[in-house]
């Protein structure tokens, strides 16, 4: 199950993040200082799963036990009277299950769930839960998982998040909740996460960090059909796959499009991720947001047409917050936990058009045991024991800047980014990168008061962008949203961004 987010804006106001997108194009350029940025991916392809998911086997594999979708409870029936380890071969047509609503089935270890073409697993809007309990290593291949109604924040295939499960060729459609939830060593390939009520897949586990994640070759749409956002507003609890406190995952070859809100958002004390190869396109808020969260390698992939709808809201309503595509919200690269790399790396992607670019931010108010701290109690991956995070102790070392999420290590180069307004629709609003941080107000015992964290993210926290390509009329906001730059701005003393990049602003349309 999920935890409800909210972040904070500039005047330090609740201010609802569910951010933006960024996109794709082809090529590379010379940068003006006369270096040659490495070559941004050029033509990424699509993982398009949905409209012709793989076919399971016609006929069933030696000893498999063959399921009845003529029998209601028939699938649930034989995996209680099986030994673990038993591959379970569901005939073509439509399987039940009893109608009580918790008559879902309870894998045991090792059990493989294998359709033929056009098994369909559906709950008929009556069962909440398709696969649930704690076995570990089920497997679930070739078949199509429908019509659960999973409650807000549960999940309809592996509801008890167990370890080791493999998904793999599956369809998992119009569900409500989550359709899937993650345990540790869960590999998610080349299935269909789709039109599900809250997101495709919620990658929390309440009893522990998820480690060894995969998800490779999906297509992710359609998600959040039940705009959880409006219900529970500021609520953070959407989006195409949501990861929460995951330790080591590899999110790569996805095709993450047209999902209500964000497209992938990993919020809260994740670290190790490796998000790479994937194609982001038209999600109506951002394509990925990293929030609370440590050392990750973001590269080659295409990210287009992003952010339109949530990006254009907020423009609309007066906000001058730089609401992005790609937006690092107190995340950073931390030596001290261990990764497979140190630091938050951007690079070699395009970025298409979207609703602005790149923004890092930082809240001042936000850190262990502040009111503003929306991650329902949770302190840094660098504190243990949050009750230290209390005056007088936290205006000194180490606690100064242990308590506080920092966005910190982030390198963003040899990205290709492109805007045409024309295409976008704007004329404002739309056209930003940003390093910036709020004026520190509250609580009054907090050391983070006034300019501290807006001076130290834009200048004292090693955040760079250099040997990037910009097409169009791109401009950047440092420190705070007041201070909006052009090229030359940015690049000169105190900031001194985007050392050998390219700004060509009639080229992108």
């Amino acid at each position: 199950m999920g935890i409800g987010k909210r972040h904070w804006a500039w005047a330090a106001a609740p201010l609802t993040l569910a951010l933006l997108a960024a996109t794709g194009c082809e090529g590379s350029s010379t940068s003006d200082a006369g270096a040659k940025p490495t070559a941004a991916p050029s033509s990424t392809p699509v993982a398009r799963v949905c409209a012709k998911p793989a076919a399971g086997p016609a006929k069933p594999p030696a000893g498999a036990v063959t399921v009845d979708p003529t029998v209601v409870g028939d699938l649930a029936a034989k995996t209680r009277s099986n030994p673990p380890n038993t591959t379970f071969w569901l005939r073509p047509g439509k399987h039940r299950l009893e109608p009580d609503r918790y008559a879902q089935v309870v894998p045991k270890e090792g059990n493989r769930y294998l359709g033929a073409p056009g098994a369909v697993l559906d709950g008929r809007k009556k069962n909440q839960y398709a696969f649930g309990g704690r076995a570990d290593d089920v497997t679930i291949q070739h078949l199509t998982v429908q019509r659960f109604v999973a409650p807000p924040d549960e999940g309809v295939v592996n509801h008890d998040s167990a370890d080791g499960w493999v998904i793999e060729h599956a369809t998992i459609r119009d569900n409500s909740g989550a359709g899937l939830m993650a345990g540790a060593r869960q590999r998610v390939r080349a299935s269909c996460l789709r039109d599900n009520g809250q997101y495709g897949m919620n990658a929390y586990k309440a009893d522990g960090r998820i480690t060894g994640l995969v998800v490779e070759g999906n297509e992710i749409v359609g998600n959040n059909t039940d705009d959880w956002e409006r219900r529970r507003e500021g609520c953070g609890c959407t989006g195409g796959i949501k990861f929460w406190a995951v330790d080591g995952a590899d999110v790569r070859g996805n095709w993450v499009h047209d999902n209500r809100g964000t497209g992938l958002w990993a919020d809260t004390n994740n670290n190790d991720f490796r998000i790479e190869d994937n194609v982001l396109e038209a999600n109506d808020g951002a394509a990925l947001i990293y929030e609370t969260s440590y050392n990750a390698v973001i590269r080659n992939n295409t990210i287009r047409r992003n952010n339109w709808v949530e990006g254009r809201r907020q423009a609309d309503g007066g906000d001058n917050f730089p609401f992005a595509t790609v937006y690092v919200s107190e995340s950073g690269g931390e030596p001290r936990i261990k990764a497979r790399t140190d630091k938050i790396e951007i690079y070699r992607n395009v970025l298409e058009n979207n609703w602005s670019g790149i923004t890092l931010w930082e809240n001042a108010d936000r850190f262990c045991n502040s009111p503003a701290n929306t991650s329902s109690g949770d302190c840094t991956l660098l504190v243990k024991d949050t009750d230290r995070c209390v005056r007088p102790a936290i205006a000194t070392a180490p606690l100064y800047a242990d308590c506080r999420w920092k966005t910190q290590r982030v390198d963003i180069h040899d990205n290709r980014f492109v805007l045409d307004k024309s295409v976008v629709d704007c004329t404002v609003k739309c056209d930003r990168m940003a390093v910036l941080a709020n004026y520190g107000t509250y609580p009054d015992w907090s050391p983070y008061q006034g300019e501290r964290v807006a001076e130290a993210i834009t200048r004292g926290q090693h955040n760079r962008w250099h040997d990037n390509t910009y097409l169009g009329p791109w401009q950047f906001v440092a420190h705070d949203p007041s201070r909006v730059l052009d090229f030359g701005q940015w690049r000169s003393a105190p900031y001194r961004q985007d050392a050998g990049s390219t700004f060509r602003a009639r080229d992108g349309g």
